[in-house]
């Protein structure tokens, strides 16, 4: 660090980040600690050293990890697991990074550049005694699995072998799982089986990505034991059928089961075709463009297909700017905010069926402590609105929320400020299609006109609401219930309305050190 400037070297120590915890700091982490263009050169500078300094780690540890030959497999029982705890250095085993199996194909973990970062750290923490610190994020976890799974079943398919064996069986997930958390020791876990969490991810990837089939024959087959999750079948082997189903994104999917009983992946079949069942059923309901169905018939029907919905939902089939659309043809029902704040209570409450009733109770709860919060930041200022169901008191609330708890990156120019994020009060004679068309974001946003609220997803408006104050619970209902990401310029507001009103606590990990620094605060005056 002494070939830093004194700026950027106070502004670390202030922040309590030595070299060792330079080292682990991400861009997100530097956009926060040097925030603003006029400390683009500093935040480049820092990357560019933490990269170089990984970069020459990977490079020692691959001429420590150079094998002398490929790790052969000969059977699913020779993969065992050592239980003892990695080396303080990069041993040669856990540099192989191909598994072949008796027959072929020879598959390989997948790894880049991030990965291989996270890997390095750890080794480096590891020769300091401080191995267990070293945590894989969320996101480059799911990049591993999904990227091992998805190269595992092409070089199936591009084997011999792939002509009756489209799909990994279950030896070579466990085989491969038991290389991954060779591989990236941080995975493991601490039980006798350490590549269990890493082979139910692999398995359940397998189980998503499988092409769906329809059911030969007109009786569903009763009686057959359900497997556990290392049972093997006798081949141990799945096979596709050799007729293919094309199905729209906006239709349930249903997994393939076996004719004879065996199939590797079939833990819940009837619960799915049940969960279909219902679907078709919804579908029924708004088959008419001026169809108003029941709303406690479409919620009844929402509790049964709830499972096979947020699979759909959560798989990210669809790109973020697109997902709203595609999910509101596919769930209509949907367009009506109570549907959506009723998943909500689906997603968060579980069983708990005054889950909804209490995060109301809560939201105005935090604007009763906010109002007085913002005057005590000077945010806002009196007098206040005695009302706090009214619309002039929610509308100063949420413009002054994003003040209140700020998020270090700028919102985008033609928005104006950030609080525009979350409402827009139209100005007369504002046409609000033309606003939304200009509009840069396209996430969930409350438009007052004065006398009504609408809220309105990308370019289109959703629904009315009844009044503003309750706008901000059907916002959040909105990204659960159609899983959207949070805009950047908003995402430390929503956050701490996610902790403090919902109740949906975010990992340590996961928390930006904007959030961390905005909840701090907040609770030491709600404390006072």
């Amino acid at each position: 660090m002494d070939d830093l400037d004194e700026t950027t070297r106070s502004v670390l120590q202030a922040a309590d980040v030595d070299e060792w915890v330079l080292e682990t700091l991400s861009r997100d982490d530097l956009l926060d600690l040097f925030p603003g263009p006029q400390n683009f050169m500093r935040r480049k500078k820092l990357w560019d050293g933490i990269q170089t300094k990984a970069q020459s780690q990977n490079a020692v540890n691959e001429a420590a990890d150079q094998p002398s030959a490929i790790a052969v497999l000969s059977s699913p029982a020779q993969t065992s697991t050592p239980k003892s705890l990695p080396q303080t250095s990069t041993p040669k085993s856990l540099g192989l990074k191909t598994v072949k199996m008796p027959n072929p194909p020879e598959y390989v973990v997948y790894t880049d550049s991030e990965l291989d970062m996270v890997r390095s750290q750890y080794f480096e923490l590891l020769r300091n005694g401080k191995g267990s610190q070293s945590k894989m994020s969320k996101e480059l976890f799911c990049r591993l699995i999904r990227n091992t799974v998805t190269s595992m079943v092409a070089i199936l398919r591009a084997s011999g072998s792939g002509q009756e064996q489209m799909y990994p069986s279950k030896s070579e997930l466990r085989a491969v799982a038991e290389k991954i958390v060779d591989y990236y020791p941080m995975l493991r876990d601490s039980s006798d089986m350490p590549y269990l969490t890493v082979y139910s991810k692999m398995y359940k990837r397998v189980q998503n990505i499988k092409s769906p089939r329809k059911r030969q024959g007109r009786m569903p087959q009763r009686g057959v034991p359900k497997r556990s999750l290392f049972q093997s079948s006798p081949d141990d082997g799945s096979h596709a059928s050799t007729a293919s189903t094309n199905v729209s994104v906006a239709s349930t999917v249903i997994h393939p089961d076996s004719d004879d009983g065996n199939s590797d992946f079939s833990p819940d079949q009837d619960s799915r075709k049940t969960q279909a069942r219902h679907y078709k059923t919804l579908q029924m309901m708004y088959s008419k463009s001026n169809s108003k169905p029941n709303k406690s018939d479409v919620a009844q029907i929402l509790n049964l297909e709830f499972e096979a919905r947020r699979a759909f939902i959560d798989s990210d089939v669809t790109k973020e700017e697109d997902r709203a659309a595609k999910i509101m043809d596919a769930y209509p029902c949907f367009k009506d905010p109570q549907h959506a704040i009723d998943e909500l209570g689906r997603i968060l409450g579980g069983t708990n069926r005054t889950y909804i009733d209490d995060t109301n109770k809560r939201w105005e709860t935090f604007c009763a402590n906010v109002q007085f919060y913002g005057l005590w930041k000077k945010v806002l200022k009196p007098p206040i609105s005695a009302d706090m169901h009214g619309a002039d008191f929610t509308i100063a609330l949420l413009k002054a929320l994003p003040s209140l708890f700020p998020s270090p990156t700028p919102p985008p120019k033609r928005l104006g400020g950030a609080s525009e994020a979350l409402i827009h009060v139209l100005e007369e004679n504002e046409d609000p299609n033309t606003y939304l068309d200009k509009r840069p974001l396209s996430s969930p946003v409350l438009l007052y006109d004065g006398s009504a609220c609408i809220l309105a997803i990308g370019k289109f408006p959703v629904s009315a609401l009844e009044e503003v104050f309750n706008g901000m619970v059907a916002l959040m209902a909105y990204y659960y219930t159609l899983h959207l990401t949070y805009p950047k310029c908003i995402a430390t507001v929503l956050s701490v309305i996610q902790t403090e009103v919902l109740h949906d606590e975010i990992h340590d990990r996961d928390a930006t050190t904007a959030y961390k620094k905005a909840m701090t605060e907040w609770r030491s005056f709600i404390q006072k």
